[in-house]
């Protein structure tokens, strides 16, 4: 712990985990939790406090408000508004509308922040996109990716019957329905893949129903997602994450490689079928922020 200072705007499901593996990280010396729900982010507060304490943990949890937000070394955005997704299809959309609204209204409220914002809320290529151009903050990325990427990996690892760190490979483009899997550049001890990549591929398409089926949806994922990137992107550690970052017009998950904290795209070579893919994926993203809600200087209630 370097003293770093850490915000989580939105204290939900995914909020929750999150600040509570922050907290058993021991990565943040200060963290600052925001909800329009005061007396939850109150309780969540008071909670934290104790695991703090009961882990011998030295982060100090307040609960705060969106100024206090200004003072923080990183941000991460997981809120989520009231909706009911009813989207069969392209599900991780289906709160679009709903959420782009708080997400603006949250971005100008930090116009000149000069940190790093994680996009958690969904759907996040989106929501990334919109927060950085409503805020003007030039560290913005978008969490999703990553946890494909994550998943990927671990259930080739089960194929292969290796560990997890033993499989080099990304997942890229969108988070959802058009993510673009790395197929000819994933290797298994540095070997190119040898296993039912296909079955591998299926899995990894069912997994999030898997999730939402038992739990009600996905929190834990994403939670490791963001810590990790946390730890990259505040300069504690080198590595990559697969962040959703500007490509071309649109945004989508890439490879980002962090040194020192500095942040380089870091795109793997592709097929001219990953290409194609990839370009489908931008496409139908860009088609996509174009119906979003206009931005507005209204502030969301």
């Amino acid at each position: 712990m370097n003293g770093e200072v850490v915000g989580i705007v939105g204290t939900g499901a995914v909020g929750q985990t999150l600040a509570a593996g922050l907290v058993l990280s021991d990565l943040p010396a200060r963290l600052v939790l925001v909800s329009r729900q005061r007396a939850q982010v109150q309780g969540l507060a008071a909670d934290l406090q104790d695991l703090a304490h009961a882990a011998r943990s030295r982060s100090h949890v307040v609960a705060g408000e969106v100024a206090d937000l200004h003072g923080c070394h990183a941000v991460v955005v997981a809120l989520r508004t009231d909706f009911t997704n009813t989207a069969a299809r392209d599900i991780r959309r289906g709160g679009a509308s709903a959420n782009t609204p708080a997400v603006g209204a949250l971005a100008r409220s930090l116009r000149g922040y000069s940190g790093t914002v994680l996009v958690v809320t969904n759907p996040v290529d989106l929501m990334a996109r919109r927060f950085a151009e409503e805020s003007g903050c030039t560290r913005v990325f978008g969490i999703g990716s990553n946890l494909d990427s994550v998943r990927y990996r671990l259930l080739l690892a089960q194929y292969a019957q290796v560990p997890p760190e033993a499989v080099d490979g990304h997942v890229i483009g969108e988070h959802g329905d058009r993510a673009v899997i790395c197929v000819s550049t994933t290797t298994v001890d540095s070997r190119p893949v040898a296993v039912p990549v296909r079955s591998v591929v299926e899995d990894l398409q069912r997994r999030p129903a898997l999730i939402r089926d038992g739990i009600g949806r996905t929190r834990n994922g994403p939670a490791g997602a963001v810590v990790s990137t946390l730890s990259k992107a505040l300069g504690l550690v080198d590595g990559v994450e697969e962040l959703s970052v500007p490509y071309g017009d649109v945004w989508l998950g890439i490879p980002i490689a962090f040194t020192a904290g500095t942040a380089v795209p870091s795109l793997p070579q592709l097929t001219r079928s990953e290409r194609l893919r990839l370009d489908s994926a931008a496409g139908s993203l860009r088609d996509a922020y174009a119906h979003l809600p206009a931005p507005t200087e209204r502030i969301a209630s």
